[in-house]
């Protein structure tokens, strides 16, 4: 598979799931960006940075029509804001396997908890 199309892929995918899940792309992209060559630092920043643009135009389109509510929003902002520049930091001093680790927990604690709500609808 060629860099062009793998890339393609990977945007779609992702920007599919961003829309879908509110910023859930970054599960795909990470490892198809690993997959494409880049370190696990790497990958993270890049689907980081992917994530912004996708959230951001996600954002503008619920924004026209009629679904944000910006005052609810504004209430997470300092702290989102706060907390991405904590992670920023120790993002360049934690070792990759421990980020892969860490990402590897995250990714199956929300495959965990999808799970077990789609098994408490239909219980």
């Amino acid at each position: 598979m060629n860099a062009k199309n793998n890339a393609a892929k990977t945007g779609f995918s992702t920007g599919f799931l961003n829309g879908l899940f509110g910023s859930g792309g970054g599960i795909i992209a990470v490892p198809l960006l690993q997959k494409s060559g880049l370190s696990q630092k790497e990958s993270h920043a890049t689907a980081l940075f992917l994530t912004f643009c996708l959230s951001a135009l996600s954002a503008g389109i619920y924004f026209f029509e009629g679904e944000f509510d910006f005052s609810e929003a504004a209430k997470f902002i300092p702290g989102g804001i706060i907390g991405s520049a904590a992670a920023s930091v120790f993002f360049k001093k934690i070792n990759p396997a421990l980020l892969r680790k860490i990402f590897g927990a995250l990714v199956t604690f929300s495959a965990g908890r999808m799970l077990w709500n789609l098994v408490s609808e239909w219980v």
